[in-house]
């Protein structure tokens, strides 16, 4: 919400100065977003009127214009298509400084001297029109000052609001907060009755008044809309952040920003004898005043006449009963609209107006005759015409109901931690004008107000919306601050279980970065990496590509380095842990742990050669991941994945227990994502992995390790896992170490064999193994090997 602040003085005497309103709008719940100047820096620009002009003798598309400042006539080279004899116009003498320190000097344009130059809006900082030089009101006097005539020493403010004070949206109702909070009066707009002129009217007819309790028209007959909008009229505006288009629209939006109550103007010559609000029918299509075509759904609030549709209720007006140049007859509209009819309607159809800004906050119900009556006025000062009487369709039951909260002040006093005397409060609500039904005193709960809220608060609704109140307009800033204090019990924590801050500290301790990527992603790369899912459709997404819930972390890490890839970074390792939304009978939530590597497996330096990841990079950090957790890790392949490449996919088991399964991203995948680096993932059952083993200390053995090797030949099939597996069940204890170190094929070894050299480390806590022991012990290794596997020593 954008507002002037010299508008809202006029309103509300303040004498604060400005960064002290700024201060106290904020601290009320206003946030003051920014502040920005009405208009540039300039000095030395005056109103001026252009007596005569004719065309550069050297130059087609310049006049030369004869100008008179007020003081003196002067000679002007002029460039814009809009100058004209007669126009009052903005005129930068010489000497004068423009924004930008642009300085006005005596010039000559082809041969042509000129005495200054005439400005369009743009220059001065006061718009974006930079089509032609400004036209000012005839009946301003030259030589007086552009920036004391137009009032341009003022300042933009802008507040974000929240979304339960749509009553702030308007002049009327910042006015009214800084009113409360300064304990001023605020001069409210004295709206007086126009009376009907012709007996005209256009009768309407509500078919869902739930939606629409309250409809006002009124026909204005013979407007001349030829006629501009004022310059003040434009001006606020532009201080408001909307556009001049035309006198209709201008008075409609003005309207809107001054009281808060959005309104529309039809074209009387294109409605029939009836106006009808209803809901769309199936089929039903609408051209909107942008040119824009839509296909309604039957949950869309439509006004209507026999014709068809008029207008997107609540959101924009149609092209068919558009204002244009020939309209003589307007129907003015003026509606209070349920929010829940207005909510998503823009959104769904990729809108968001002023009008249904407002709306889908919420308008004050009662303030629809006061718009008309202000609208009406101003319409027949500007464009002229004669107004008709106002037809009013309402449905009381339907209009919304005021709540008649109790505030307590027992209650107050302990959501606030401080007492807050009655008489305070008393005088709060008095300023709020809430009106107090009864004030009585309980033994338990002290004083209690039992209040009801004006029209305009249609935010208040239980107790703690009072207290809300009551702390805002006392000032946050009054409030004392304490340190509370409160007696709390130890988190029982459970002995078989691992933190998620102590999983994610294994992971980053190995080299991997945390993301968080997000829950609802694009159903088509989602369809590639988690085939054959139906995954829950959200039913307002924010965009196409993400508006489904995620079945898997895939897409999202894949997703990121797509994104760093496409920046030029050359390796990367990140990991995530979040939900993901599986369906089924009932929708599921699973914890997932999910991890990408991709690109160079160590940063560029000047030793050694730089190599890219591979599977068995993947598979050592999530060996040194079940390290941490305990258990017994068994990784085997894994077939028909369609997400992992074949040959290069394996599951991944704890204690027998299946817990993931990890390998390169599928090439056919990769092709159309335009990934050329191999990547590889792996996605995790995250509970699986926080849970681990009971924790059992031993001591160190005193007795020194000693390490033997074997180089085996075995078969192709054979793999290193399960001859680890064999050597660990024959030495037990004994064990303490079982290391691969090499793997040889070629030159003097069968085609269908392969060497494994082995390297098993022996150690005895209770006593040092002698030559004989140590013998013994691998000779009952290789005899087992060779019996279960076929293996042979070399």
């Amino acid at each position: 919400m954008k507002f002037s602040e010299q508008w809202l003085r006029e309103w509300v005497a303040i004498e604060t100065p400005q960064p002290e309103l700024l201060e106290q709008l904020t601290m009320a719940g206003l946030e003051v977003d920014g502040t920005e100047p009405v208009a540039g820096d300039f000095t030395g620009v005056v109103v001026a009127r252009v007596e005569s002009f004719e065309s550069h003798p050297n130059a087609d598309k310049l006049s030369v214009c004869q100008v008179f400042d007020g003081e003196t006539r002067v000679q002007v080279v002029c460039g814009a298509p809009n100058v004209r004899a007669g126009l009052v116009t903005a005129f930068a003498r010489v000497g004068a400084v423009l924004p930008e320190n642009f300085k006005i000097k005596k010039a000559k344009l082809r041969q042509v001297e000129s005495f200054g130059m005439l400005c369009s809006a743009a220059e001065l900082g006061l718009g974006d029109d930079a089509d032609g030089i400004m036209d000012l009101p005839a009946e301003l006097t030259p030589g007086v000052s552009l920036r004391e005539v137009l009032k341009l020493d003022d300042t933009i403010i802008e507040v974000d609001l929240t979304p339960n004070r749509g009553d702030c949206l308007s002049l009327t109702g910042i006015a009214r907060e800084v009113g409360v909070l300064s304990d001023l009066p605020v001069a409210h707009l004295q709206i007086e009755p126009v009376p009907a002129a012709h007996d005209e009217i256009l009768p309407v007819r509500l078919e869902d008044p739930a939606a629409c309790p309250r409809y006002l028209g009124r026909i204005i007959k013979g407007v001349d809309v030829s006629q501009p909008s004022p310059q003040w009229l434009k001006e606020r505006l532009r201080r408001s952040g909307i556009r001049s288009i035309d006198a209709i629209v201008d008075i409609t939006n003005y309207v809107m920003i001054e009281l808060g109550q959005p309104m529309h103007a039809f074209d009387r010559a294109q409605l029939t004898d009836e106006v009808i609000v209803r809901m769309a029918r199936a089929g039903e299509a609408l051209t909107l005043l942008d040119g824009k075509e839509i296909a309604t759904d039957e949950q869309t609030l439509l006004i209507t006449d026999s014709s068809g549709p008029l207008a997107l209720a609540g959101v924009m007006g149609g092209a068919r009963s558009g204002i244009n140049g020939e309209t003589t007859d307007v129907f003015l509209e003026c509606a209070f609209f349920a929010p829940l009819a207005v909510a998503g309607t823009a959104r769904r159809y990729g809108l968001h107006t002023d009008a249904s800004h407002r709306y889908e906050r919420g308008v004050d119900h009662a303030l629809q005759h006061r718009a008309v009556e202000r609208a009406t006025a101003l319409l027949l000062d500007i464009v002229g015409g004669t107004a008709g009487a106002i037809f009013e369709a309402v449905d009381h039951e339907a209009l919304p109901a005021t709540p008649e909260p109790t505030l307590r002040a027992r209650r107050l006093a302990e959501l606030l931690g401080t007492t807050i005397p009655d008489t305070e409060v008393d005088r709060v609500l008095q300023r709020l004008d809430f009106e107090v039904l009864a004030r009585r005193e309980d033994p338990r709960d002290g004083v209690c107000w039992t209040v009801r809220s004006p029209s305009h608060r249609f935010d208040i609704a239980i107790e703690a919306d009072l207290v809300e109140e009551i702390c805002r307009i006392h000032g946050y800033n009054n409030m004392p601050s304490r340190r509370p204090t409160t007696d709390l019990t130890l988190k029982s924590v459970a002995v078989e279980e691992s933190g998620e801050r102590a999983l994610k500290a294994q992971l980053t301790a190995v080299g991997y970065q945390e993301v968080i990527t997000y829950s609802f992603v694009d159903p088509v790369l989602l369809d590639r990496m988690d085939p054959g899912v139906t995954p829950l459709k959200l039913e307002n997404p924010m965009s196409t590509e993400q508006s489904v819930m995620r079945t898997t972390l895939m897409p999202g890490l894949v997703e990121v380095w797509r994104a760093n890839a496409a920046r030029q970074l050359d390796r990367l390792q990140i990991f995530e842990l979040g939900q993901c939304f599986v369906p089924g009978d009932t929708l599921r939530q699973e914890r997932r742990l999910g991890g990408l590597i991709a690109g160079q497996r160590a940063a560029e330096s000047w030793h050694g050669k730089r190599e890219p990841f591979d599977f068995f990079d993947l598979k050592g950090d999530l060996e040194r991941l079940a390290a941490w957790r305990g258990g017994a890790l068994t990784v085997t392949a894994r077939d028909g994945d369609p997400v992992l490449h074949p040959g290069q996919a394996a599951d991944v088991q704890l204690d027998g227990v299946w817990v993931g399964r990890f390998g390169r991203l599928h090439p056919e995948i990769a092709g159309i994502l335009d990934i050329d680096a191999p990547v590889f993932l792996f996605e995790l059952d995250a509970a699986q992995w926080l849970a681990h083993p009971l924790r059992r200390y031993e001591r160190f053995s005193k007795y020194p390790a000693v390490r033997r090797d074997l180089a085996l030949l075995v078969d192709q099939s054979v793999s290193a896992a399960a001859l680890e597996a064999t050597t660990r069940e024959v030495l037990g204890e004994l064990l303490v170490d079982f290391r691969l170190f090499d793997v040889y094929q070629g030159k003097g070894i069968d085609s269908a064999q392969k060497s494994l050299g082995l390297g098993l480390t022996l150690q005895d806590r209770s006593a040092t193994l002698t030559d004989e022991e140590i013998t013994q012990s691998v000779q009952k290794v290789v005899t087992e090997l060779s019996s279960r596997f076929g293996a042979v020593q070399r």
